[in-house]
């Protein structure tokens, strides 16, 4: 992973040191709430229902161990002992005090971390799939070009003050695992007919009030024009988005009003005076950020040894090889497997983990996968690099702290974001209707017999959650000071993106629980015998799901 030189750890602690004299001012009365405002927003604070709220930046979902026990003992030391992992794949600390921040942000900084630009309107934290650099599905590995595009937009002056927000996800594999098409901008990585690596450039997409899936800009750039040609996009939109309406400043509105020909000829012609310039991307820069992510030293392990081996665990124990079919993915490494840690078992609020569970992580990580683990926009953690004689004794522990839930990529397996329990946004809560779902469904046999399935929730218009983008997504909604719940069907975040569709008028919290059960009951009825839930959809459409449901 990328390891900050002396430049980087610079501007660092002198950030850290601007802003612990602006919360000083603040707290002193020299500084307005308005004056405040953009000065602890970009440093990733916001003020929540409840307490002020954290943003920690992790870069592309990576960590390494030593930074994940920081976590945890901030979390401990200065919260109320958990985090929550975002579908940014960042960290959040929900509960600090406002005068305490700058200590935590020290602290942070001393193990290359930090919360810069992880809210406000400016270029957020760049996501990519989690199993990046190990998947078996890879063209490219995505790390190295997000490490220059992080380089690149960090405290970036042109783009500190955008109209709104602005989201970038890069994906280097056949299978979409970084939602690029729901993003500002979207990023794959292709090769054309002579092998040569380049970009298929997306834009326009994102969710909130009106959610969008991004369209092509760019079939086919070359790589050296990388930055070159996201400056060009976000020149035109820092000059042409609105300014006057927050909820129609986003990028998509822009492309949308204009269209994608006009926009991309706004975009040509700013890039006429940017192409070649001094933000050229050449070999030796792009070999330099892909010499953070050498290939670690993997052992000469009996591929087919090592399947008899495990084949024989999973006999004498069906529990263990249940998780394995569930929670560990083939790895491009024979020997080894990409192992997924769940933060979704029932009872507990889905992407929360505790202090003590994020040390015990951080151990296994030392133990099993070379001292690193990633972020997943799914609001769980990965281990990347274990080898498979190690899969047994990583479960056993995991097992016994609460980490082993078999449920990766099914139903109980949801996107949730924090809702009214702590954000001053939200119109509903959104963990309660977790908790309910979970409890229903808590037959596993029966969750694995749906098969893969996308349950998003968000508790308002924002999006958090990325309701729209799930196979069944559930939005919190105020009626007259009262929460309700919206669903949505037919959503995707994958390469066939699509946004889901209204099933109808809105539900009670104690109702949530049953209308799932119905909607699934129509799945289970209607498919045939090698649909998901999202092909029956798309094959029947939403009238058997709304007759059932408002029956």
């Amino acid at each position: 992973m990328y390891v900050y030189d002396q430049y980087d750890q610079k501007i660092l602690d002198e950030r850290v040191a601007q802003y612990r004299g602006q919360t000083e001012r603040y707290l002193a009365g020299d500084l307005s709430e308005e004056e405040f405002l953009p000065l602890r927003l970009q440093n990733g604070l916001y003020v929540q229902r409840l307490a002020p709220m954290l943003r920690v930046a992790v870069p592309y979902g990576l960590m390494n161990s030593t930074q994940l026990r920081t976590i945890a003992r901030l979390s401990r030391d200065f919260d109320k002992g958990y985090v929550h992992i975002s579908t940014r794949q960042n960290i959040q600390f929900n509960w600090p005090e406002l005068a305490e921040v700058p200590d935590m942000l020290a602290e942070l900084a001393k193990v290359q971390m930090h919360a810069i630009q992880t809210s406000g309107n400016c270029i957020r934290n760049t996501t990519t799939d989690q199993f990046a650099g190990v998947a078996r599905d890879e063209l490219v590995d995505p790390r190295p070009y997000c490490e220059i595009i992080r380089q690149w937009s960090t405290l970036h002056p042109e783009f500190a003050f955008l109209p709104r927000k602005f989201k970038i996800a890069v994906c280097g594999t056949e299978e979409d695992r970084a939602a690029v098409r729901a993003h500002d901008i979207g990023i794959e990585l292709v090769k054309n007919a002579a092998g040569e690596v380049g970009y298929k450039v997306l834009v326009g997409g994102g969710l909130g009030r009106t959610p969008v899936i991004g369209v092509e800009i760019c079939d086919y750039l070359e790589k050296q024009h990388l930055l070159s040609y996201l400056e060009a996009i976000l020149r035109v939109y820092n000059q042409h988005g609105r300014r006057d309406n927050k909820y129609k400043a986003r990028i998509k509105i822009l492309v949308k009003a204009m269209g994608i020909d006009a926009f991309r000829e706004a975009v040509e012609a700013e890039w006429a005076h940017l192409k070649d310039g001094p933000t050229t991307l050449t070999d030796a820069e792009i070999e330099r950020a892909s010499s953070f992510f050498t290939e670690p030293e993997y052992a000469q392990i009996d591929a087919a040894a090592a399947e008899v081996a495990l084949a024989e665990q999973g006999a004498s124990d069906p529990i263990f090889a249940n998780w394995v079919k569930r929670n560990t993915v083939a790895h491009r490494v024979d020997g080894y497997r990409i192992v997924n840690i769940s933060l979704k078992a029932t009872g507990y609020a889905p992407g929360d983990i505790t202090d003590q569970q994020l040390e015990l992580v951080a151990d296994l990580a030392d133990r099993f996968s070379f001292g690193e683990l990633r972020s997943t926009h799914q609001q769980n953690l990965v281990l990347a690099d274990v080898p498979m004689a190690d899969l047994y004794e990583l479960w056993q522990t995991l097992q016994k702290s609460g980490l082993a839930t078999a449920n990766i990529g099914y139903l109980t397996d949801m996107i949730c974001c924090p809702g009214g329990d702590y954000c001053a946004l939200a119109n509903a809560k959104s963990i309660p209707v977790a908790e309910s779902i979970q409890a229903r469904f808590d037959d596993m046999d029966y969750v694995y017999d749906l098969g893969p399935l996308e349950l998003n929730i968000s508790g308002c218009m924002n999006a958090c959650g990325h309701h729209h983008i799930g196979h069944i997504g559930i939005l919190g909604v105020d009626k007259k000071g009262e929460e309700f719940y919206q669903v949505c069907l037919g959503g995707s975040q994958s390469k066939d993106a699509s946004i889901g569709k209204i099933l109808g008028p809105s539900f009670k919290q104690e109702d949530m629980a049953d209308v799932m059960e119905k909607i699934l009951g129509t799945y289970v009825d209607l498919r045939t015998e090698e649909e998901n839930f999202l092909d029956t959809y798309r094959r029947v459409g939403i009238a058997p799901f709304k007759e059932k449901v408002y029956a």
